[in-house]
């Protein structure tokens, strides 16, 4: 059975915000603009540089 998303959320190891994409073709960026989060609940998406994602944010999605 596949997880479902209950927050989709992120926060951005270089600028420290917390961005959160609430509905689907909801698309945010942090201030720094290193990161950008969408998909809202369907999918998690996550737009970042070519360095591995782990030097760029912090996973901070919750699943029922």
């Amino acid at each position: 059975m596949q997880k479902k998303l209950k927050k989709n959320r992120i926060r951005c190891k270089l600028c420290g915000d917390i961005i959160e994409s609430k509905s689907t073709y909801d698309f945010q960026k942090c201030t720094c603009g290193a990161v950008g989060i969408d998909g809202g609940l369907d999918y998690a998406r996550r737009v970042y540089g070519s360095n591995p994602a782990e030097l760029y944010y912090e996973e901070l999605s919750e699943y029922e």
